[in-house]
């Protein structure tokens, strides 16, 4: 019976979260393109402008820019201007946190 209630609280806190549970799913998906992890894992090193990750990468400027759109609209990343470049970084160490224990978890 004990059971039972215990399935009950996690059936209504699922039920009551459901919005939020998606947003989490929208945000592991972001992690399901290489290149845009890539890009991540070099922004934990420094900020950087799109010619920049395009260098360190061997990715095209193109490819670099089109990513850069997914993971700005997505608040994973943040962008300064520094005269006539834009600069990109992480929004915050919780993305790096993210990172961190994705390649901690995968290389235990």
């Amino acid at each position: 019976m004990e059971n039972t209630s215990a399935i009950s609280k996690i059936q209504d806190a699922i039920t009551r979260n459901s919005e939020l549970f998606e947003s989490l799913a929208q945000l592991y998906k972001l992690f399901g393109d290489a290149s845009r992890v890539k890009i991540l894992v070099a922004l934990t090193q420094s900020e950087m402008c799109v010619s920049e990750i395009s260098e360190f990468l061997s990715i095209t400027q193109s490819a670099v820019s089109h990513q850069l759109r997914i993971l700005k609209s997505s608040n994973l990343v943040k962008t300064r201007r520094d005269g006539k470049n834009i600069i990109y970084s992480l929004t915050d160490n919780h993305v790096r946190t993210i990172i961190d224990c994705g390649m901690e978890h995968i290389t235990e």
